[in-house]
């Protein structure tokens, strides 16, 4: 494999550019760690339910969420795909700093996405979990025919290498897309490539300093998941390795991550998060009744604020003795509405990774495009 370079005066160099710049942006900051992580809570399940539904699983958001927030754990394989790939971020997430891409990289990501499931024809599952297909597969909706079973060690060997090789940094992104393309051209497992690819992509952005540790949310599957059919058919161009196709193929990648990385540097913003997100989050709640007026009123406060202590809402209950408050503040924190800043701290922030909150989040994020799928939220 060898990089694709660019005209100077092409797009693909434009969008290269505009990227670095996203990357390099000093983020102001201001959301709370503890509000943003949940964020990414939920931007991590968005994540694996578009793969999902790249792949055939027809489960909706609102499905996936009402399962959450009923703790239903009765086994089912297409709610157990999208929790492997959650895990399989996770996984990236605590390990991409020490641990370099090669093939026990990808074959522990692989194992994580099978697990548990049903082997092909029947589920999404692997006959040979992290190891490299035995057979030559015919691919479902798809003219392309994978190279022979023999050569994949050798192909995969080179597409490694490709990914460890120094490079000048303005052409990383342009090795993300050509990756992306060659992983599934070579289609190395019997299954769960699809799912493999994407958190591989995920996996390089990471590597090359799009850091979620740093206040960003990197939610790549929704440039592909937000239009199935326009995907597969910009890899089926880029199958004929033409230049023109190759630099089509990585300017469809390239301007879909910018899209979605300026939307989710909002989220960043805490102004923002406050007013489109939050407050009217909690509205939808108190709307439903889900929570109570006192609640709403100390919630609130907690939003406005963001870390906030016994002290900050004593004015919305004059009335109320300080030892009331306290235990109305435990209540909050016993239903997870809110939580602690630091273990045993007396001061606290939001929570709505919990069945109170939950609803009203994911319909604003929806409401604000925040989604890959528009349309499913919980109502």
């Amino acid at each position: 494999m060898k990089i694709f370079i660019p005209e100077f005066n092409s797009k693909l160099v434009n969008l290269i550019f505009e990227l670095e710049k996203l990357k390099n942006k000093k983020l102001g900051g201001t959301t709370h760690p503890l509000v943003f992580f949940q964020l990414k809570e939920i931007f991590h399940t968005m994540e694996s339910i578009g793969s999902a539904r790249i792949e055939g699983n027809n489960t909706t958001i609102a499905e996936y969420f009402e399962k959450e927030i009923e703790r239903n754990n009765k086994k089912d394989e297409k709610f157990t795909e999208i929790l492997n790939s959650k895990k399989a971020l996770t996984f990236i997430d605590k390990n991409i700093d020490t641990l370099k891409i090669d093939k026990l990289f990808i074959s522990e990501i692989h194992k994580i996405v099978v697990d548990r499931l049903s082997p092909p024809p029947q589920g999404e599952g692997s006959n040979n979990p992290g190891e490299y297909r035995k057979s030559n597969p015919k691919i479902n909706k798809s003219k392309h025919r994978p190279i022979d079973y023999v050569q994949i060690s050798s192909y995969m060997d080179d597409l490694i290498d490709f990914i460890n090789e120094e490079n000048d940094e303005k052409y990383n992104l342009i090795k993300v897309a050509l990756v992306h393309h060659k992983f599934v051209w070579i289609h190395p497992f019997d299954n769960g490539n699809g799912r493999v690819v994407r958190l591989l992509t995920y996996a390089m952005l990471i590597k090359y300093g799009y850091n979620i540790n740093v206040g960003r949310i990197i939610n790549p599957t929704a440039v592909f998941c937000s239009d199935r059919e326009k995907y597969y058919n910009a890899l089926a161009s880029a199958d004929k390795f033409y230049d023109k196709d190759i630099e089509k193929w990585c300017e469809y990648v390239l301007s879909g991550l910018k899209k979605e990385i300026e939307k989710t540097y909002k989220l960043a913003d805490y102004r923002f998060l406050k007013e489109n997100i939050l407050i009217p989050a909690l509205e939808i709640s108190l709307e439903k009744k889900i929570i109570k007026e006192d609640e709403f009123k100390i919630l609130k406060i907690a939003v406005e604020k963001q870390v906030f202590q016994l002290s900050d809402i004593i004015e919305c209950f004059p009335e109320m003795a300080k030892v009331s408050l306290s235990r109305k503040i435990k209540r909050l924190k016993d239903k997870k509405m809110i939580l602690s800043e630091t273990k045993n701290s007396r001061k606290y922030v939001l929570c709505f990774n919990n069945s109170y909150l939950y609803r009203g989040i994911i319909r604003k994020l929806d409401e604000n495009n925040f989604l890959p799928i528009k349309g499913e939220t919980i109502a």
